[in-house]
């Protein structure tokens, strides 16, 4: 992909909304507080500092990419379009009843998420699409006329049309969307048959709710910012980055605005595989640790490891399977509520719990001397020495220590009986095992030894607890690479041009249709091109593509790469054997004596990335004067020590520092423990290796 200069990527987090513009004299950033009430205002007033700080003009800057929690937040919190639904006839209740499985078996008083769309505000018609695309029941033009002026007479802002099998023939839900639109060309109108023509009608209905619910919204709050970034100067086109990992345009996000629901978490995975690529390392465990929440991703041959489907707006924070389940390409990783802001507490039994309520930027922790007065993890990790409080954010925010004494003395000590100190500590390290925990639950699920990964940490978070998570887990490297603090931002601007075009189409593959297959894939790779050509103007591409198959009789697929080229009816024996290889790679062993099918198809173009200059590594080096000390708490030890403090600019290549160590910098801090040492690499980024392995 050509870059252009003066890029600018922005992404806003649930506290910090960070800034990274690439220029001719390098790289840019900054970090300043999220502004609930008026979010595009802290992308304006974040591109002017980074603009400032380059010595640039508004006017120069070349491309705008932006990635945003908007639709997350509007699907959690509720705050959506007044909603119709119109389905099947006898379907109205999916999205109520959803599925068989109860993610907590033996709860009583289960709370399950209350569906997008009440019962009252879902109608039906008399119509029905068999599989394979026969109509088995006509529309009937009077009933659509019908229902289209009770959509009308509700006052409704948006509608969601998913009807039966919509995804191997669409023109009932064509049809209906036609007469909505007659009728009201303003309305928001969505149908499954775009959004997400997939089997399985729970996923499609979930997600072409979601995109109705959110469109009206998202399409006033891209209009806005683009507006202010006119006004202000900025001409450049903004670009949105998808929770796929690639970029479309504002147009394309209007329209589909479920594709951005982890489009923020999104850019730190593709930024964590950039540096993966750069160091030559095959098995990377992305650690991005922010504000308020902390993602970790697998990222294997420099490609972070994606899904089909996504879980939104859980009813148990951060348990699987108690939320909305919709289908749209996301790179799939495992979130906690385990961030700089995140609140801690007593339970009832008396113990410390960390998350998943957040102080956020409003009021923020104690420390930051904004009225909050609950403990957070910032507030303990200031007490425990591994913040300056005169230097957090360059100096921008200045830390009050007092506050958060007070805080924890008050919420959690005096509940305990131990002093702040031994609070605090209790605090960070709930907070690390927690991390540890879904680090390796993840890994587990997916058949990975974690021992064996290197850990690529950022986020203004992450570089703070990064080293003792590999303490917890083994991990013998980590890198933390330069502008950790703004890793997502950064990952924006090294991100494709991208879109990924799915299709249902059930075949065994005894009975494999060669070329149903090619004409379904052809449309899918005019679907996707037309996307990316938007943006990716006169650029290579290219293309790949996955089949979802499953055994006869299972209830769940399994993703398998397949090389794209025209298919003929022989090519059911190579398209077994790869499915049967990543069978085997999940579950350690095929199943003998049992047909395979396939279920869904996905096909994506991208535009091709640049070629990433290999990095020179050090695994020692030359020791680094440090510019002080201080002393900070040693998890692992269990006690304080006397550590160096370093400039992040005096870690050159082959520089390096003994653990304990704290390495220093606008955005962030680097918590070197005791069983490391960190070498500075060819890229400027900070290689930490345990001393036992050097």
């Amino acid at each position: 992909m050509a870059i252009s200069v003066n890029r600018v990527g922005v992404d806003i987090g649930g506290t910090f909304t960070d800034v990274a513009l690439a220029h001719e004299g390098g790289l840019s950033t900054c970090k300043i507080l999220t502004n609930y009430a008026q979010p595009e205002q802290a992308i304006l007033d974040g591109i002017g500092i980074a603009a400032e700080k380059a010595g640039i003009a508004l006017a120069d800057i070349g491309q705008v990419i932006h990635g945003t929690t908007l639709v997350t937040n509007a699907l959690i919190e509720r705050r959506g379009a007044k909603l119709a639904f119109i389905t099947t006839e006898g379907f109205r209740d999916v999205i109520e009843m959803r599925s068989e499985n109860r993610f907590e078996q033996y709860d009583l008083n289960l709370t399950l998420p209350m569906p997008l769309v009440a019962r009252e505000h879902r109608f039906t018609l008399n119509e029905r699409m068999g599989p394979n695309g026969e109509v088995l029941l006509p529309l009937d033009s009077a009933e659509v006329q019908r229902l289209v002026q009770t959509v009308l007479d509700g006052g409704y802002e948006a509608v969601a049309v998913g009807l039966m099998h919509s995804y191997a023939n669409d023109a009932h839900e064509v049809k209906v969307a036609e007469a909505l639109r007659a009728a009201a060309p303003d309305l928001s109108i969505s149908i499954s048959s775009v959004i997400s023509p997939q089997m399985r009608e729970l996923p499609r209905f979930n997600t072409v709710i979601a995109n109705a619910y959110v469109q009206p919204q998202v399409a006033d709050y891209l209009g806005r910012l683009v507006a202010g970034l006119q006004e202000a100067g900025v001409t450049a086109p903004v670009f949105m980055l998808h929770s796929g990992g690639g970029l479309i345009s504002v147009e394309s996000a209007v329209e589909q605005p479920v594709r951005l629901l982890e489009s923020g978490p999104a850019g730190g995975a593709i930024f964590a595989a950039d540096f993966a690529r750069g160091h030559g390392l095959d098995n990377v465990l992305s650690f991005d640790m922010g504000g308020t929440t902390a993602k970790i991703c697998l990222i294997e041959g420099a490609e972070p490891k994606t899904a089909n489907t996504f879980e939104v707006a859980r009813t148990y924070r951060f348990k699987k399977g108690s939320g909305m389940t919709v289908s749209t390409p996301v790179v799939e990783m495992v979130e906690i509520g385990a961030g700089g802001g995140s609140i801690a507490s007593i339970d009832s039994l008396g113990r410390i719990q960390v998350g998943p309520r957040s102080a956020a930027s409003e009021p923020g922790p104690a420390c930051y001397g904004r009225g909050g007065t609950e403990p957070t993890v910032t507030d303990a990790n200031l007490l425990l020495g591994r913040l300056d409080p005169d230097n957090f954010a360059g100096g921008a925010i200045p830390l009050y220590a007092e506050a958060s004494d007070k805080a924890v003395a008050e919420k959690l000590s005096a509940h305990l009986g131990s002093g702040v100190s031994e609070a605090a500590f209790g605090v960070t390290e709930m907070v690390d095992e927690n991390m540890a925990n879904a680090a390796r639950v993840h890994a587990v699920e997916n058949g990975r030894d974690i021992e064996h990964f290197t850990m690529i940490g950022f986020g203004g978070g992450a570089p703070l607890h990064a080293c003792r998570l590999c303490e917890k887990l083994g991990i013998r490297e980590l890198i933390i690479p330069p502008g950790a603090g703004v890793g997502s931002a950064i990952g924006f601007l090294k991100a494709p041009f991208s879109y990924e075009a799915t299709r249902g189409l059930f075949q065994r593959l005894d009975t494999f249709d060669a070329a149903a297959v090619n004409t379904a894939l052809a449309e899918l790779e005019a679907e996707a091109t037309e996307f990316v050509s938007a943006g990716a103007k006169g650029e290579a591409t290219t293309t790949r593509l996955t089949a979802f198959m499953r055994y006869s009789g299972q209830g769940w697929e399994i993703p398998v790469p397949l090389p794209y080229r025209p298919f003929t009816d022989a090519d059911r024996t190579e398209i077994l054997a790869a499915f049967e290889s990543a069978y085997r790679r999940l579950f350690g062993r095929v199943i003998d004596g049992l047909g395979v099918e396939v279920t869904n198809w996905s096909l994506v173009v991208a535009s091709v990335l640049p070629d990433t200059t290999p990095v020179v590594r050090h695994g020692s080096g030359t020791p680094v004067t440090p510019a002080r000390s201080r002393t900070f708490y040693d998890a692992a030890l269990r006690r304080t020590v006397e550590a160096r403090e370093v400039e992040r600019s005096a870690m050159t290549p082959g520089c390096s520092v003994d653990g304990p160590a704290v390495i220093v910098e606008n955005e962030t801090t680097t918590i070197v423990t005791s069983a490391y040492r960190a070498v500075g690499q060819g890229d400027n980024s900070l290689r930490l290796i345990r001393k036992g392995d050097l």
